[in-house]
Parts: C-alpha cells; sequence; structure tokens
C-alpha cells in the first residue's frame, strides 16, 4: 500500500490536492454486485481505515512524509459494527416500497454522504471517481480554473485564498470571502464537491460569483474568467538595503516540487550571503504535508520537533530534524488570515524555536485527513489526526498568532466595485466609501469629502482618473472606469507597492 500524505482542502478549483493522506490501494480488481456492495460498504471503510491506519504507521517508522508499503496480501479481520442490519433493512424498505425507482449507487452515496455530513467536518468528504479522476490529472501537473481553495464553514462554501497572481485574485476575490450563488445557483447547504464542479471550468470561459464579505452588508457579483492555473509555488528575491542583504522567499502553496525549489532557491541566497531571510507564506492555503516537513528540517535543531501528531486516542508522535543548530542568519516569516495549515504548521515551528512571525493571525487549521479508496473509483476522506506545534499546542480554529501585528494600507481591504447603476455625486454608502478607498489609495485627493459621500472632491478625483486612463470625463463610475480602477489597484498590490507587512518584517531582523 502507498501512502500520500498532503493537507488543505484544496477543492480542486485551487489545486486538488485535498489536505489528505492519499492512498492508491494494490491488488486485483473485485467484481461484485451493486446489491451486495450495500451490504459491504460499513466494512469496506472498516477495512479501508486499517489499511490506511497501518499505512501511516509505516510512514512514520520513516519521514512522516514519505511513501510507504504494505503487503497488499496481508488480512485484516473486520468485525461488523452491531447495528449494521438497519442500514440493510432501510436499503431493503426502499427498494422494495418507495414509490419510485431508486438506483442502488444513490442510495448507497447518500448513506455515506448522510454519515460524513453528522460528523460536522468540512474537511472530510466523499470523492466520486470523476472527481478522484480529476485529482489524479491536477496533482503534478497545471490545470484549469479560477485558482482559489475554498472550503466549507457552516455550510457555506467560503474561500480561504486565491492563489498569486491567478484569475481569483486578478478579480479581487479575497480570503474569507463567502460563495453565495454560483452563476445564479444558490449555493448555500451545498455539498462542496458538488459546488467546486460548478466553479470549475475550460479556459477562457466565465463564472460568475455571488459573494458575501465579512464587514460589506450587500452581496456583490465578481466575474472571473478561467485560465490555466501552472503549479509555480516559489518566488524568490533578495531586497538591498542599508548595506543589508535580504532573502525574500514567497511560498503560494506546498507541492510536489516546493521543498526542491525552496532549497535551491535558499542556497543561492545564502552563495550571496543574506544578512537575513523573509519567508512569506502569506495567502497560501497550504499542500503536501512532506514539503513543509522538508522545509522545515533545514531550520529546527534536533533537540524540538518540527510537527507532532495526536491519534484519537490521544497518542502523540513527534518528528524531529538531523540539523544541530539554527541558522546564522535571522529569519521573519509572514502570515496572513489566507495562511492555513502546511503554512501554519512552517509559522508556528518556527515561531516557538524564537523568530519573529509579522502579519495578521492565521485561518486555523489544525487537522490531518486520509483518503481511503473505496474499491470501486470512490474515495473517502476523513480526518484521522491533529498536527500539533513543536511544543505541543493545537491552532484549530484558532490560528497561529503574530509576534508583531501588522497591517496592510486599507485599499489592500477593498473590494470590487458594484455599478448595476453609476456611482455619481451626492450618493452615499458603502460602495462610495469602497471607491473612495481605491482612488485614495491610487494617490488621488479626494480633498474634503465626507467619507462614503460621493462630493466634489470625489467627482473632481474620478474626472482625474479619466482623463489619465483616456476616458468620458463625466466625473460617474460607470463599468468602464470601475474596470480600470479595480485593474490599477491589482496591478499595484501584485507589484507590492505599500507592503507595510514586508517593511516590517524586514525591519524585525535587524532591530
Amino acid at each position: 500500500m502507498q501512502v500520500k500524505q498532503s493537507f488543505d482542502n484544496y477543492a480542486y478549483i485551487y489545486k486538488d490536492v485535498f489536505d489528505i493522506i492519499y492512498i492508491r490501494q494494490r491488488g486485483e480488481k473485485m467484481n461484485v454486485k451493486k446489491h451486495t456492495i450495500v451490504l459491504l460498504f460499513f466494512a469496506s471503510i472498516v477495512l479501508g481505515f486499517t489499511g490506511a491506519y497501518a499505512g501511516g504507521q509505516l510512514a512514520k517508522k520513516g519521514s512522516f512524509g514519505q511513501s510507504a508499503d504494505q503487503n497488499s496480501n496481508e488480512k485484516v479481520i473486520i468485525d461488523s459494527p452491531e447495528h449494521l442490519s438497519k442500514v440493510t433493512q432501510a436499503y431493503h424498505l426502499i427498494k422494495e416500497h418507495f414509490l419510485e425507482d431508486v438506483e442502488d449507487e444513490d442510495l448507497i452515496e447518500g448513506a455515506i454522504q448522510g454519515m460524513l455530513e453528522s460528523l460536522d467536518d468540512p474537511y472530510s468528504s466523499y470523492m466520486d471517481a470523476e472527481v478522484m479522476e480529476s485529482f489524479n490529472e491536477q496533482i503534478e501537473s497545471s490545470f484549469e480554473g479560477i485558482g482559489a481553495e475554498v472550503s466549507s464553514v457552516d455550510g457555506i462554501v467560503t474561500i480561504i485564498a486565491p492563489i498569486k497572481e491567478s484569475p481569483a485574485e486578478k478579480a479581487g476575490l479575497r480570503p474569507n470571502d463567502q460563495i453565495i450563488k454560483i452563476d445564479e445557483k444558490n449555493v448555500e447547504g451545498y455539498d462542496l464537491n458538488d459546488a467546486v464542479d460548478l466553479i470549475r471550468g475550460e479556459k477562457g470561459t466565465e463564472v460568475v460569483l455571488e459573494i458575501l464579505r465579512p464587514g460589506v452588508s450587500e452581496p456583490f457579483e465578481v466575474t472571473v474568467v478561467r485560465d490555466e492555473i501552472p503549479i509555480e509555488t516559489i518566488h524568490a528575491s533578495i531586497v538591498e538595503e542599508n548595506d543589508q542583504k535580504t532573502g525574500i522567499i514567497a511560498i503560494t502553496s506546498f507541492s510536489e516540487t516546493t521543498a526542491g525549489d525552496f532549497m535551491e532557491a535558499l542556497d543561492d541566497m545564502e552563495s550571496s550571503q543574506i544578512d537575513g531571510l523573509v519567508i512569506d507564506v502569506r495567502g497560501n492555503p497550504g499542500g503536501l504535508l512532506n514539503s513543509v516537513e522538508d522545509i522545515l528540517q533545514a531550520f529546527v535543531p534536533k533537540d524540538l520537533p518540527y510537527v507532532q501528531t495526536e491519534d484519537q486516542q490521544g497518542n502523540k508522535q513527534p518528528f524531529y530534524s538531523d540539523i544541530d543548530e539554527k541558522k546564522d542568519y535571522p529569519i521573519a516569516v509572514l502570515i496572513d488570515s489566507g495562511s492555513a495549515s502546511a503554512s501554519e504548521i512552517l509559522a508556528v515551528a518556527l515561531k516557538e524555536i524564537g523568530y519573529e512571525v509579522i502579519g495578521e493571525t492565521s485561518h486555523g487549521k489544525g487537522t490531518v485527513q486520509q483518503a481511503v479508496p473505496l474499491g470501486d473509483g470512490t474515495t473517502l476522506k476523513l480526518t484521522f489526526y491533529k498536527w500539533l506545534s513543536p511544543k505541543g499546542t493545537w491552532i484549530h480554529e484558532k490560528g497561529v498568532e503574530p509576534t508583531i501585528e501588522a497591517q496592510q494600507p486599507d485599499y489592500y481591504y477593498s473590494h470590487p466595485i458594484q455599478t448595476d447603476e453609476p456611482l455619481t455625486v451626492n450618493q452615499s454608502g458603502e460602495a462610495v466609501e469602497n471607491v473612495q478607498t481605491i482612488l485614495t489609495g491610487l494617490g488621488y485627493d479626494l480633498q474634503d469629502d465626507e467619507t462614503g459621500y460621493f462630493g466634489e472632491g470625489t467627482v473632481d478625483a474620478v474626472k482625474a482618473f479619466q482623463q489619465a486612463h483616456e476616458l468620458p470625463v463625466n466625473g460617474e463610475i460607470d463599468a468602464r472606469t470601475a474596470e480600470l480602477i479595480e485593474r490599477e489597484l491589482v496591478e499595484k498590490i501584485r507589484a507590492g507597492e505599500d507592503d507595510t507587512q514586508l517593511e516590517e518584517a524586514i525591519k524585525s531582523l535587524y532591530n
């Protein structure tokens, strides 16, 4: 049995890396009649879990992130649950007496979905054959979609983080945005997989999302043009200032190539004799566990585990590096609310060995999932473990708190401009306040206009913007003006202008 370990509910529109330990089952396929499957699916689940656990234990004997093999001929004795007969009875009652015909497969999948929903765990899910096929195709390559990682929070599809430079980011989507409708279809209470299927699509096609953003009273629509999302996870640079060379490595996710690319970038920086290092995991929703493991083993000395796991019985398993000392230069980590799971593993580990963590409190995901094949191409993903910090802290639903809190300028937190009707003079409200925040961030003077009121100062600022972009100069914010304002804002943010968090991180290295 081969085990692949990973983190975070990457929910297909990001990268289909589902926060799991992924297991491929060896051996021959079994031909089983459909009516028999419903009698066996409980046992299949138990058998799969047993194999998954054994595989996980074998993996732990080596490195937490490595795969392990298990003899496919090994037999496991299964005791059927005492009340399994109730499920069988319900199945037969439905098949024999329900008014309409029901497919066996629908009943089975409904039963599994029902059990998972009873867990009240957004990270446990059932993946059908089509979803798993997409997973296998996309985990090691680029993919087509909008480039955002999502989860289900209280039954609402919620964005954890858009990938940097993705269509989702360019369209202005932000962490914690709630997706209420997809192409006018209400998806509140939807199964996450079904909602994601609606969002995914071919490059060049559009999807319209209705978004409810915390702090904004009214939902608004965002149109995203799907594109090919490359799996490029490391962006490295060196900044020279005040005779100090600071290496900056931004990690957008933890994929199969991330650790190798990170170490290559780090080696180049150390050859250039950097004076300090900033590791930026803002907006990074996580990824493969062995990827963050390999990175941490280069930083956390062997006298303290870089991560621990805890199982259902409370048994803890620490994992150690083999290095003797920390790096001989200062390090800082950047986090925000879009930093989740594997990013939090990195951040809290470096925090607990004495490095500064700068930014905002992270997302707060402290669990590990395993995916167990059910023998027919479908897979059950279930939470098996907690992960704990080096000192044993569980950050689940709390997040990693920064040692130095730092906010970005207000315009970083603005939202797309709503222009069902043009915004014009003497209007007031949140939409006007949002536009004013953006215009101020772009360097336009609103004079003495009251916040949220479209006065003459705002009119003049809009006219100045329109003139600079060769638009009709009327002082109103119509669809075209709004589009160009948003585009300029995104370009400014992507260029890293006014990145006060990064500035604070660099300053912390040398104070």
